[in-house]
């Protein structure tokens, strides 16, 4: 375990291409609209990881997508995100071959609920997404109740290893698909104690790959910025050693 106040040092670090499903679709894509080929297509690039997110289940539109997520996640490694609220959404997916979950902050509301969860499924398979807006994380309680709830980062990331999550999502919303870049220095103040940071929103180029190997982040989604040929997949990986 890192040493309090320090940050994992790591030779490298996790590129995971999004992957978001709307329809039973590619979402926000002009060219390929099937997400089975594009997750393929990242495996024979030489991704290990795709970050899916169920865009229909997240905004209660049903869910014309689950069996595209069966079927990437027989292929590759998924990291599958949105509208996850219920234990039981948790187990279904993780019976269907999906590597990990990600539950919004909300999550951390219930730290019995949570702390269930890991002790059910394991430390590797629950992760937390930390959804940031105006220096606030901000969710949805585990089990999808209202109201919304907000935390301080520190004190989310102080919940969240207290029930066990070794991993979690920093996404800040305001950067989130804008290419802006991300907030490194909030990133900073995740990171030790056991605790792997995956950077979410705003990559976008292969620098700031860089600056997240050089800072120990333990992995970073990338989404936009494939898309619109920013660098490609091939390019990220090779700078992420």
């Amino acid at each position: 375990m890192t040493a309090p106040g320090r940050r994992r040092v790591s030779s490298s670090v996790q590129i995971i291409p999004a992957i978001d499903i709307s329809a039973g679709r590619l979402a926000r894509s002009a060219g390929a609209t099937d997400p089975v080929t594009e997750a393929a297509a990242a495996v024979s690039a030489g991704a290990e990881w795709v970050h899916v997110v169920d865009m229909d289940r997240a905004f209660g539109r049903g869910r014309p997508g689950d069996d595209a997520i069966r079927r990437i996640a027989a292929t590759v490694r998924v990291q599958l995100g949105g509208g996850l609220t219920q234990p039981g959404d948790v187990a279904e997916a993780l019976g269907w071959g999906v590597a990990r979950v990600v539950l919004g902050a909300g999550a951390l509301e219930d730290a019995a609920a949570l702390e269930a969860l890991v002790s059910r499924h394991g430390a590797a398979r629950i992760v937390v997404a930390l959804d940031v807006r105006d220096g606030r994380v901000v969710g949805r309680p585990l089990g999808g109740v209202a109201p919304a709830v907000d935390f301080d980062i520190a004190d989310a990331r102080q919940r969240a290893g207290a029930a066990g999550i070794t991993t979690v999502v920093y996404r800040d919303l305001a950067r989130d698909g804008t290419l802006a870049g991300a907030d490194w220095d909030a990133v900073a103040t995740l990171a030790g104690d056991g605790v792997d940071v995956v950077v979410a929103g705003g990559i976008a180029s292969l620098d700031e790959i860089r600056r997240a190997r050089a800072r120990g982040v333990h992995g970073v989604i990338v989404g936009r910025a494939l898309l619109e040929g920013r660098f490609t997949l091939e390019e990220a990986l090779a700078c992420s050693r």
